[in-house]
This record gives structure tokens, C-alpha cells and sequence, in this order.
């Protein structure tokens, strides 16, 4: 009996767990970072975005628009954390949400976020495409259309051409 429950559960448990896999991060804080050096530095990082990544900025804003939102200031500081993110899922060659809670304490403590929520994307060829399926995704979605002030994205190939893609969401 044992045996059939366990062959019973085992498949419910792996599609549960993958579809919490699939759910975008959040990150909530109320305490935001006092201003000093590390936050002037984050303010300064320099990034520079690609005609791909300034597409979907442009893309998600106008969605934003479309419904009446604020449209998103890009953080530069942000978009290098995302694309830190994308560099580390290529090399373990696996979209995921890995070490998002240490982003989101670094972007609160450089920045003064106090709210960061983060979507990932693999093998969209362009930026639309990874829009569009964003918005497909209620969690995604939610992110897109949520209370936020800023954000940053990178989109980042791996050896194969596919792309990944990180944006993050924070608000101030």
C-alpha cells in the first residue's frame, strides 16, 4: 500500500513542484537602506543596454501605459544584476530563480527597494516573444502591471544562441 501511494504521489508532487518553479519571485521589505557610499555607487553603475533589452524596456512601458501604469525608469544597477543572473543560468545551463532572495537583499540594501520581484525567460527569440508570453503568465503578468517604480532587464545568449532573459521589478 505504501509502495502504490508513494507511485501515486510522486508524479502530483514533481508537476507541483514544477509549476512553483515557474511562478516569478518576490521579495517584500519594509526596511529600506539609509543612503551612504554603496547606495552612490549602485546609483552610478554603468550598463550598457543592447537594442534587444532597450526593445523590451520600450515594450513593457508601453504595456504599462496602455493600462493607465507609470511607465518604469531603467536603474542601471539592476539591469547588471540581471544580467549577472543570466550569466549564472547559462553556466548551469537551467532557467531558474536561484539566489533571488540575495539579489533582492542587495538590490534593497544598494538601493532602497522596498519591494522586488523578478521575471526569467529562456530561448524567446525576441523581445516581444518573451513579452507575450510574460503576459500569458499570471505571476509574470502580475509583475509587469505591479506596483513598481523601476526595473532593469538583460537579455544574454548562451553558446547555442539562445537567449536568457532577467528583469527585475523593484519599488522605491
Amino acid at each position: 500500500m505504501k509502495t502504490t501511494l508513494r507511485n501515486a504521489i510522486l508524479p502530483v508532487a514533481m508537476v507541483l513542484a514544477f509549476a512553483l518553479s515557474m511562478v516569478s519571485c518576490s521579495s517584500d521589505s519594509s526596511e529600506a537602506a539609509a543612503p551612504n557610499a554603496a547606495n552612490e555607487a549602485a546609483l552610478n553603475a554603468v550598463y550598457e543596454y543592447s537594442s534587444s533589452e532597450l526593445q523590451l524596456a520600450d515594450l513593457i512601458n508601453e504595456h504599462r501605459v496602455s493600462l493607465g501604469l507609470n511607465p518604469l525608469e531603467t536603474i542601471n544597477y539592476i539591469s547588471v544584476k540581471s544580467e549577472e543572473h543570466d550569466e549564472y543560468m547559462i553556466g548551469k545551463n537551467a532557467l531558474n530563480h536561484d539566489l533571488f532572495e540575495q539579489r533582492s537583499q542587495d538590490i534593497i540594501q544598494a538601493l532602497g527597494a522596498v519591494k522586488v520581484n523578478e521575471n526569467v525567460a529562456y530561448n524567446y527569440v525576441t523581445p516581444s516573444s518573451a513579452l507575450h508570453a510574460w503576459l500569458n503568465s499570471p505571476g509574470h503578468k502580475a509583475n509587469i502591471e505591479g506596483d513598481f517604480t523601476h526595473f532593469g532587464i538583460a537579455i544574454r545568449e548562451n553558446a547555442d544562441g539562445k537567449k536568457y532573459y532577467t528583469n527585475i521589478f523593484i519599488k522605491k
